[in-house]
């Protein structure tokens, strides 16, 4: 016993209680049920498993429930608890409620003469909890204090006010919610107050149900929180009130319109976004305000008519709107800060500078809105604001032409390109332009893993140079250091290090939605999907209009086969880019994987994919090998193979790959035989290139497969899974096991195949074939290259499953 004592010690930890809303008055049978359930949804959860496998994690059941404490980071019960209501979601019958709250907590002995843990930590935490109803996450006003901090959680904390617990005992609690968990209502034992005083009644419509004491207490302690303790106010009296009036924006907020070129010479279009993106930039560095990234508002007119609604559709108070006139070495900015609400303009001003005093206008600027909005700034950000990124105007204008590449279609081998090569002069032309090593870094690392840039080991090492070069010239530079991460996740799949980096970047990008974003991919690729889908929503709401980051998200419904939630969100894009070729084509690609061979056909039909755009052409050539007219695209294929486009490398090989095997269901063999072996020429030549490269592995063994030599293609599809495994990447990493399926099943190996699908089909994963739709029993029915399975009743099986959702 006294070895327990020495061994558990007194400290503080954050602590997740749950409990079971009307446990007592279930059954006996359905209360274990109930609690089961429970544990499993809370076993399951990513936050449970890695701080339980990280030795940060004690539970403690309480017959109803449980408490979950954890020795690791604050906000790790709030993931927990977000987690948990997530997967809830699957079991609607079953109400919980949480509370969370950090303090002391100490080693006792129960009665089992066993380590245990208790004290006014694990308490508290009670207390909180039981203020709430079901679905409620609370928080002890501690806990909310620590993430008012974090951007990331403030927008989602909602103050109650006080409650009276046990033994009279009063305590601050916020209400924790997003737009899809939580419970947002005000909780009962909010609303069964004393009635206010009858001069106050008069004048507020009944019922109110507002925590007064909180509110007068909270606002004589902390002046500073009056705004906030009026819109948790207002937000209260809509609940109760079922106003439909839409939340007001915050006040501190601005989105930058595209600006107007004036130039004579429209080819300066790129200039005036670049001005645009700097003032932005700046803007979004200051951390009382909220901007919204550039990627939202590049859709808008420079100038439209509807700013109350474009203000609505961004969520905020104010917009910048300018103009860029540049001629020679003079420039002349025109800019004007406008209300949104009543269009009124608050202020307006002109610049005319050389070139070379450009980043002194945009630092005056920046500095100017956030004045006319209150905002505060800390001395950190004042230099920040201020900075001049070089002093040479023509890597300026170098970095301002590889800028508006980055802007364009990211799949696009070409943008990829025209970026790189501008970006590179940029640096020669400034070696210690750092900011432009960082976004090279960034271009090159990105097009390492989509393959736009060919993923080569020198490509590979260019982009960790220029991200440790940015480092190295500006060690507080939050692009450089986001750029370090991405260079960890795209080139090197070390998860941790990158968000690592990106966490360190926050504190001098705290309005970057590349922050949350690049945390949706990385908790993707590590299977944590729940938490990679709150990361996309916590990126949309920075980004609301980024159509690759909404495409991004769709994709990851598309890997969990969640095809309806995809559809929605595809439609959101087309909503703000409505002829976007490659969203249209991205929706016939589920109507591939649902079977519906005529909707995929009805969108696929009229669209005319380019050249340089691989993915297009082959859901068009995969929808009529499902549909067995290969002939159909056989002249397309011929006419691209024979003048093929160098920019997108060894994508050409792949499009011999389709016309060979468009050729042998068309009963074309000795054609097939010879459009494979030129493919087979082709990719060998890229592979000693590019080694490690697993998409080219898997072409190969494809290939080697139509040429019928079992050997080399079942060698080479395990050369693809060993190349990139499911345990380091479990959104790419299943796609290799696809390859040996389809090797498999044509080179009659059918248990491997069977046992192949078997797996593919309960995991969610993005496909290596056209579009990147994993397999689903509908394309199994369908894709001719698993005929020689159709008698097996094990596959058979397999075609007949209902199709559901991967687990999220």
């Amino acid at each position: 016993m006294a070895e327990v004592k020495k061994e558990i010690e007194l400290e503080i930890a954050h602590v997740l209680f749950i409990d079971i809303v009307g446990y007592s008055k279930l059954l006996i049978d359905e209360q274990r049920d109930c609690l089961h359930t429970l544990n499993e949804v809370v076993r399951a959860t990513d936050a449970f498993r890695a701080a339980d496998a990280a030795g940060k994690l004690t539970t403690l059941p309480t017959g109803d429930g449980m408490a979950l404490v954890f020795a690791s980071a604050p906000d790790a019960p709030v993931v927990c608890a977000l987690q948990i209501a997530q997967a809830l979601k699957n079991h609607p019958n079953l109400c919980v409620r949480m509370g969370i709250h950090s303090g002391p907590v100490s080693g006792v002995v129960d009665v089992s003469e066993r380590a245990n843990i208790a004290g006014a930590g694990i308490n508290m935490a009670q207390r909180v909890m039981d203020c709430g109803d079901a679905a409620h996450i609370l928080l002890s006003k501690r806990v909310a204090d620590d993430l008012e901090q974090y951007r990331q959680w403030r927008e989602h904390l909602h103050d109650l006010g006080e409650c009276e617990v046990k033994h009279g005992v009063r305590i601050s609690v916020v209400n924790l919610y997003t737009d899809e968990l939580g419970n947002p209502e005000v909780p009962v034992k909010f609303k069964v107050k004393q009635e206010p005083p009858a001069p106050v009644a008069a004048i507020l419509p009944k019922p109110t149900h507002i925590p007064w004491r909180g509110l007068v207490i909270g606002l004589l302690l902390i002046p500073g929180v009056i705004g906030g303790a009026i819109l948790f106010f207002h937000r209260a009296m809509l609940r109760e009130t079922k106003a439909a009036a839409p939340v007001t924006a915050p006040e501190k907020s601005i989105a930058v319109l595209p600006f107007q070129n004036l130039s004579h010479d429209p080819d300066n279009a790129y200039f005036a976004d670049g001005i645009q993106d700097e003032i932005l930039t700046r803007l979004s560095k200051i951390a009382d305000l909220k901007v919204i990234s550039r990627t939202s508002t590049q859709h808008y007119k420079s100038a439209p008519e509807n700013l109350p609604e474009i203000a609505k559709q961004l969520g905020v108070a104010h917009i910048l709107e300018g103009s860029v006139q540049k001629s020679a070495d003079a420039v002349r900015v025109n800019v004007q800060l406008i209300k949104a609400a009543n269009d009124s303009h608050l202020w307006a001003d002109t610049f005319d500078r050389k070139l070379t005093d450009i980043f002194a206008v945009e630092s005056e600027v920046a500095k100017t809105i956030a004045e006319q909005l209150r905002a505060k700034l800390t001395g950190q950000e004042e230099e920040v604001i201020a900075a001049k990124p070089t002093s040479n105007p023509d890597a300026y204008d170098a970095y301002l032409h590889g800028l508006a590449y980055t802007l364009k279609t990211a799949n696009i081998p070409a943008n990829a390109l025209g970026a790189q090569k501008y970006l590179r002069e940029a640096v020669r032309l400034d070696p210690k332009f750092a900011l432009s090593w960082a976004l090279l870094s960034f271009v090159e690392a990105r097009g390492y893993i989509t393959a736009n840039l060919q993923p080569t080991p020198a490509l590979r090492e260019e982009a960790r140079q220029a991200a440790e070069t940015a480092l190295t010239l500006q060690p507080n530079l939050g692009e450089a250091i986001l750029a370090k991460g991405q260079y960890h996740y795209f080139c090197l799949k070390d998860y941790d290090t990158a968000v690592r980096y990106s966490e360190q970047a926050r504190q001098f990008l705290p309005n970057s939605s590349r922050i949350p974003e690049s945390l949706a991919y990385i908790a993707r690729r590590q299977g944590q999907w729940d938490q990679s889908e709150s990361h996309f929503n916590r990126a949309e709401r920075l980004d609301p209009r980024n159509v690759f980051l909404l495409t991004q998200h769709a994709l990851s419904y598309v890997a969990l086969r969640r095809f309806p939630e995809a559809l929605r969100k595809f439609d959101e894009v087309l909503a703000i880019t409505p002829d976007d070729l490659d969203t249209a084509v991205s929706k016939a690609g589920v109507a591939q994987a649902e079977g519906d061979l005529p909707r995929a056909s009805a969108i696929l039909t009229p669209l005319h994919p380019p050249a340089d755009n691989p993915v297009a052409l082959e859901t068009q050539f995969y929808q009529a090998i499902l549909e067995r007219r290969p002939a159909l695209v056989i002249p397309r294929l011929k006419d691209l193979l024979a003048k093929p486009d160098p920019a997108i490398g060894y994508a050409n090989g792949e499009l011999r790959f389709w016309l060979g095997w468009a050729q042998e269901l068309a009963g074309d063999h000795a054609a097939a035989e010879e459009s494979w072996r030129q493919a087979r020429s082709e990719l060998e030549s890229f592979l000693r290139e590019q080694p490690e490269n697993y998409r080219l592995l898997g072409d190969l063994s494809l290939t080697y497969m139509g040429l019928g030599d079992k050997t080399a293609a079942l060698t080479l599809a395990e050369r693809t899974i060993a190349a990139i495994t499911l345990a380091k990447d479990a959104l790419d990493g299943p796609s290799p096991v696809e390859v040996l399926a389809r090797v498999a099943a044509q080179m009659g190996e059918a248990d491997r195949a069977i046992a192949a699908l078997q797996k593919l089909l309960s995991i969610p994963y993005e496909g290596p074939m056209a579009g990147g739709v994993p397999l689903t029993p509908a394309l199994l029915r369908l894709d001719p290259m698993f005929d020689p399975l159709r008698n097996d009743p094990r596959f058979q099986e397999l075609v007949a499953a209902k199709p559901e959702a991967s687990p999220k």
